[in-house]
């Protein structure tokens, strides 16, 4: 696991979108695996102003809270239109994320996999990190499901998303996210953190545990991660 210390969040979306543009002009048929909030929203800005050809480019998001409609503005699939898709040349069929109506969260799930199966995988994946160590909406437990999977979002899940809802009330209780083995799948990670609110998290990492309770931590045993964070998340 590779640590690289940033002044500020600026620097650190800068860092991260030109691992993603290198990806992009190497290898135009890549295969990238995108996630939502408040992190990556710089490293987007900077991905769709770097006038890149994405038109080859396949996506996979993480995940998508449950139930919702795509045209709810708190959507994760409205974020990355929002954010990434309507500023780029990608083809919008080209670009998956969970379906929050799917009358199946089960089979919907299944699906998911077969479509990252099919993809022949993740080439390289973003991450961020909640404040309790998850990734995707995989969230400290006991154990940890493999797979794409519906889930109940922790409390402090619900309270740290809530900033983006009218109240806490409309935050979604559940979500659809790809499972730890679909995240291991991916060739290379990148994981993002800023400030003084996942030093905690980012501290987990730097240390030799690995837990469930954390799941986080199991990204220590993935043979190529690169940490980007500021000095807030890294020094609290």
């Amino acid at each position: 696991m590779k640590f690289i210390v940033c002044e500020n969040y600026d620097e650190m979306s800068a860092r991260a979108a030109d691992i993603f543009i290198k990806e992009i002009t190497e290898n135009p048929r890549c295969v990238l695996g995108l996630a939502t909030g408040s992190t990556p929203i710089g490293m987007y800005e900077k991905l769709a102003a770097a006038n890149l050809d994405f038109s080859r480019v396949t996506t996979v998001n993480l995940d998508e809270y449950y139930p919702i409609l795509p045209e709810n503005e708190n959507s994760y699939r409205y974020f990355m239109n929002k954010n990434l898709f309507d500023k780029v040349n990608i083809d919008k069929n080209n670009t998956h994320v969970p379906s929050g109506t799917a009358k199946d969260a089960e089979e919907e799930c299944l699906n998911y996999d077969k479509i990252i199966e099919k993809l022949g995988g993740i080439d390289l994946q973003m991450l961020g990190i909640g404040q309790n160590g998850h990734i995707g909406f995989n969230e400290p437990s006991d154990a940890l499901v493999s797979g794409t999977h519906l889930t109940d979002l922790t409390e402090s899940t619900i309270e740290a998303n809530s900033r983006f809802f009218e109240n806490e009330s409309d935050v979604p209780r559940h979500a659809l996210t790809m499972g730890m083995a679909s995240i291991f799948s991916a060739r290379k990670i990148v994981l993002l953190a800023s400030g003084k609110n996942k030093h905690a998290a980012i501290s987990a990492l730097l240390n030799n545990d690995i837990t469930t309770r954390i799941p986080a931590t199991l990204l220590k045993m993935h043979p190529d991660v690169t940490v980007i964070c500021d000095k807030e998340a890294y020094n609290g």
